[in-house]
C-alpha cells in the first residue's frame, strides 16, 4: 500500500465521520432540551464542539440560529470532494503511482 493509498484510506473515513456528526449536530440543534454533556448527544457534541467554537468567533447566529454546523458539513465536503473524489488530488495520484 503506497502513502497515498494509506492517507485516503485512513482521511475518507475521518472526513465521513465528521460529516455524520455535524449532521447530527444539525438535527440536534432542532431539540433544545437534548442536554450535550450527556450520553449519547456528548458523543456527537464532544467532537464537534471545538470546530464549532472556532467558527462561531467569526460567524454570528443568524436570526438567533446557529449556522457553522451547516457551514462546517459544506467545508468538509468540499476538502473530501477536492481530496478523495473522483478527480480528487489523491484519487489522482494514486492513479499516477
Amino acid at each position: 500500500m503506497t502513502g497515498v493509498n494509506l492517507t485516503s484510506w485512513i482521511l475518507g473515513p475521518i472526513l465521513g465521520v465528521m460529516i455524520f456528526l455535524f449532521i447530527f449536530r444539525i438535527i440536534l440543534t432542532w431539540y433544545p432540551q437534548a442536554n450535550l454533556n450527556r450520553l449519547p448527544f456528548s458523543l456527537i457534541a464532544w467532537p464537534t464542539e471545538p470546530f464549532l467554537v472556532l467558527l462561531r468567533k467569526i460567524v454570528q447566529p443568524i436570526g438567533g440560529v446557529d449556522i457553522t454546523p451547516i457551514i462546517w458539513v459544506g467545508i468538509l465536503s468540499l476538502i473530501r470532494e477536492i481530496l478523495l473524489g473522483q478527480q480528487g488530488l489523491l484519487t489522482m495520484m494514486a492513479r499516477v503511482g
